[in-house]
């Protein structure tokens, strides 16, 4: 008996790959960059299984050249606004990610990336390879301290209440804001809901941890940017469209803000001439929240079990 075929979209970690091997016959996009579109039009006909990433649009198309053998469509991540699952649920195609595992690890990075740019450490070390560390002066890279500091968070879910529970070993004053109150989660880490009105006005630090969503695309907007307080920090390691880059830029530049530490963006990749990586109070990262080898590793697999059980017609483990 034949096995199923599923297309992998890209090089992904060993572990899922050869979990995916041992049940279908594979055509593996052997890449780190992304499929080109037309190839993979090509490529989905009548397969029975897609393993994607956040780079391939699942659309009306894809899924029209595919035809009515395709069964599931598993992405390697937790976000899924690159997949139209209205589309496929039209299509009786399963939708499935890779939830919950990467919760710490991006937890993980969301306080790296508040301390680097609160501190401005990518600023002190390129100063250093500048020959600008001439003496000791009282001021010169002076930053915020987040200890005892007001940090807002929007979006109580599991990554907003890992950052949160980090952040109580800084003794901080902790806000959040969702659409609907999450007392359970609060009262683990000790957080208060407030309007976002409410957060913009009183945090020293705000990190959004929402998904991109209709209500939450440029949340962060030239009016959110007027509420902040001038010395406050915005961190953003959920998805770039939550926030106005623009409007972001002027902010930054006009001093609405004193600083942002994005780990998403928009576009991905940001061009290397966008103009918010030519200011020194905008620390910007190639979205890797999730990128330690043990994370990656798991969501591979989950991705993989997934699809497996997608192409058997099983309930998939992982659904949306």
């Amino acid at each position: 008996m034949s096995k199923p075929q599923v297309v992998v979209t890209r090089r992904i970690p060993h572990a899922g790959l050869e979990l995916v091997q041992e049940q279908a016959d594979i055509r593996l996009w052997d890449s780190d960059e992304p499929i080109p579109r037309a190839t993979l039009l090509e490529w989905v006909q009548g397969i029975d299984g897609l393993y994607c990433l956040l780079t391939e649009s699942i659309d009306d198309e894809l899924l029209d050249a595919a035809g009515p053998t395709l069964k599931v469509v598993s992405t390697l991540s937790v976000g899924y606004d690159h997949i139209d699952v209205d589309a496929c649920t039209r299509h009786h195609v399963a939708v499935g990610n890779t939830p919950g595992v990467l919760t710490d690890t991006t937890a993980d990075l969301a306080i790296g990336l508040l301390l680097a740019t609160a501190r401005r450490i990518p600023e002190s070390i390129d100063a250093v390879r500048r020959g600008e560390w001439t003496t000791w002066k009282p001021e010169w890279m002076a930053g915020y301290d987040v200890y005892g500091s007001t940090v807002g968070i929007v979006g109580l879910g599991r990554i907003g209440t890992a950052f949160a529970k980090r952040l109580q070993g800084f003794d901080c004053r902790i806000l959040y804001y969702n659409p609907e109150p999450n007392p359970a989660n609060a009262d683990a880490v000790g957080a208060e809901y407030v309007e976002m009105d409410t957060l913009l006005a009183e945090s020293d630090f705000i990190s959004i941890h929402t998904a991109l969503t209709e209500q939450t695309q440029h949340l962060f907007d030239a009016e959110a940017f007027r509420k902040m307080k001038p010395t406050a920090i915005l961190i953003n390691t959920s998805r770039g469209g939550t926030v106005d880059q623009e409007a972001l830029y002027q902010a930054l530049v006009n001093g609405e803000i004193a600083a942002a530490g994005l780990d998403v963006t928009t576009p991905e990749p940001l061009p290397a001439d966008h103009p918010l990586l030519q200011l020194p109070n905008c620390v910007i990262l190639p979205h890797i929240a999730s990128a330690s080898y043990a994370t990656r590793a798991r969501m591979a697999l989950l991705a993989a079990e997934n699809v497996i059980a997608g192409v058997k017609g099983e309930p998939l483990p992982y659904p949306i």
